[in-house]
């Protein structure tokens, strides 16, 4: 399976988990709560579709018409499929969540899993976090090497060009920085019975997210 496959299983899989849904829906909410997935067809969604149906982590039902009366006897339509998330398949995304190695850190995967934090227990987006600091520490560092051994050959629109990328990858260092102290304040802060709370519902807890302080926060998926 690709990376870029892998993700979108990870996301339809965790969207599945919120509500049953059929493809138009599916592929709306991917386009629009995870807009990485913009670039998504229909012909690319439903053999995924297929797999996770065959692999026993969806079931395909048929909605919207009453019990015992063909769909097509009241539209001459073909009835809409609905995908419901199986025990097996809930199990599945629940290890796919616990996942927190480097490819939960590269650009396009760290924006999915972002997005499913509100499901993913507090260590574990933790891990995230720091991994995604760390390899945008890294690119900074190799960009600020490559200007400054460029930069006398460059015209002034890359100039500028090298120091916009720079500046989006420094923002999203400040916005990390403010995440991780925010997970760590909330974990340090913690009363006794919050701690008990947490043990019953780890994929809830969402009290490491800071305030919005103003101004845009920068696209996780960028």
């Amino acid at each position: 399976m690709s990376r870029r496959s892998g993700i979108l299983e990870f996301a339809v899989l965790g969207l599945l988990r919120e509500s049953p849904m059929h493809g138009y829906e599916l592929r709306k909410r991917l386009n629009t709560s995870l807009g990485v997935f913009r670039a998504f067809s229909y012909g690319t969604l439903y053999p995924c579709l297929k797999a996770l149906v065959a692999s026993g982590w969806l079931v395909e039902e048929t909605g919207g018409t009453p019990e015992g009366v063909p769909a097509t006897a009241l539209t001459g339509r073909r009835a809409k499929i609905v995908y419901r998330l199986t025990p097996a398949g809930k199990e599945h995304f629940e290890e796919l969540l616990s996942h927190s190695g480097p490819d939960a850190w590269e650009d396009e995967h760290f924006g999915v899993r972002f997005a499913f934090f509100g499901q993913t227990s507090r260590d574990v987006r933790m891990r995230v976090l720091e991994g995604r600091r760390s390899r945008l520490e890294e690119r900074l560092e190799k960009m600020r090497t490559s200007l400054a051994r460029t930069r006398e050959r460059l015209d002034d629109y890359t100039l500028e060009l090298q120091r916009h990328g720079m500046e989006s990858v420094e923002r999203e260092v400040r916005w990390l920085n403010e995440l991780i102290e925010s997970e760590r304040a909330g974990r340090d802060q913690r009363a006794p019975d919050s701690a008990a709370r947490d043990e019953t519902n780890q994929s809830g807890d969402t009290g490491g997210l800071p305030r919005h302080r103003g101004g845009s926060r920068p696209d996780p998926s960028e």
